[in-house]
């Protein structure tokens, strides 16, 4: 196992920052302090809010570009609020979650854990990006990987949000949506619990032993009685979310905002009309929508509308299907931060495992709803 040096005080890191590690946010800190402004300009905390005034004002003195600057205002208002609010809870898991809970409640090669990781990430009711984030916190945290690709993909898929917008626009027909969604999330972990028996996906690291007879309701309740409810202690801990917000915010915004920018030119150049003419239910249709889906996803809320029209234009709920879960299975953002964070392994076999599995789902509703009186 590689052993990453703090280089500030030469301890062995697990707090991975600007491609240094370091043993605590601390070092981490003192580290920052040293770093010539210029380099400063580089943290995503920085350039992200700057590009993205640019892009935002950019149809404001440049006409030809009005329309992008407005699809990628409201991509950010779609997603902004997930994103910080998963920012948000992967910080406070940071502060107040013990490693030993997240290893026993996610990790072990049982069903139990799958279920578990899938409905967890149901709950988490956050978009792809905020669930990104809570996703790698949760495995900084010890949870197996099969574990954190079950969570990572319930919660954009069928996230308790993206529920009533489905619900709202295609009524039972997003019930059916939610429900095979949540199926490939819970089968896609329990394939990735085979592939880690079998050693092909790489084990996670920050994993801790755990005593036998630990029990997280006894911690828990031990924790709460000995808590001191003052102020001091309440500003000390929300500086200590904020200090788990800030590197686990900086691992994901830069890769959001490569996919907000890509989303809003692609939006802007290409006519809505597209949609509607080239994607069918035919399997070249189902393909197109596929590809698209790769492109254009940046979250799961903000593409439902979209994904209502294409089924109203073309009666094929499997595109609809596809074009919201294809997105997110090869979501270049998510998987570029995956493959950083975790490994190139677990992205690969995230998209071999899940991807078929979404193709096989969309054909087979287009194959045997398209046209049927009780959902078209």
């Amino acid at each position: 196992m590689v052993r990453h040096i703090d280089p500030i005080c030469g301890m062995t890191g697990n707090i991975e920052q600007g491609g240094q590690w370091f043993c605590s946010q601390r070092c981490a800190a003192e580290y920052a302090s040293r770093v010539p402004l210029r380099r400063r300009w580089f943290d995503p905390w920085i350039w992200v809010p700057v590009t993205g005034v640019i892009l935002a004002t950019l149809g404001s003195w440049w006409p030809g570009a009005a329309q992008i600057s407005a699809i990628y205002i409201g991509y950010v208002g779609k997603v902004l609020l997930p994103f910080l609010a998963g920012v948000a809870l992967g910080g406070a898991i940071d502060h107040f979650v013990p490693r030993e809970y997240i290893v026993r409640l996610l990790s072990g090669p049982k069903k139990r854990v799958i279920a578990r990781a899938t409905l967890l990430g149901f709950l988490a009711s956050t978009c792809s990006h905020g669930c990104l984030a809570l996703s790698i916190e949760l495995y900084r945290k010890g949870a197996a990987v099969p574990a954190v690709v079950s969570f990572l993909l319930a919660s954009p898929w069928a996230s308790m949000s993206l529920t009533f917008i489905l619900l709202s626009l295609f009524g039972l027909r997003g019930l059916l949506i939610i429900v095979t969604a949540l199926v490939i999330a819970f089968v896609t972990g329990l394939m990735f619990q085979r592939l880690a028996a079998a050693g092909w996906i790489d084990g996670n690291p920050n994993a801790v032993a755990v005593e036998r007879g630990y029990s997280i309701r006894r911690d828990f309740a031990d924790r709460w009685r000995r808590y001191p409810w003052t102020t001091q202690r309440l500003l000390q801990d929300l500086r200590g979310i904020v200090a788990g917000m800030l590197p686990l915010g900086r691992m994901m915004l830069g890769w959001v905002q490569v996919g907000l920018i890509l989303s809003a030119l692609i939006g802007g150049l290409m006519p809505h009309g597209v949609f509607e003419r080239f994607y069918g239910p035919s399997l070249g249709g189902l393909s197109a929508t596929m590809l698209t889906a790769a492109v254009v996803e940046v979250c799961s809320e903000g593409t439902a509308p979209l994904a209502h029209e294409l089924y109203r234009h073309t009666g094929a709920l499997g595109n609809a299907f596809a074009f919201l879960m294809g997105g997110v299975v090869t979501d270049y953002t998510e998987l570029a931060a995956l493959w950083t964070n975790i490994g190139r392994r677990t992205v690969l076999w995230m998209v071999a495992v899940s991807l078929p599995l979404v193709l096989l789902a969309a054909w087979m509703m287009n194959l045997f709803l398209y046209q049927s009186p009780a959902f078209h």
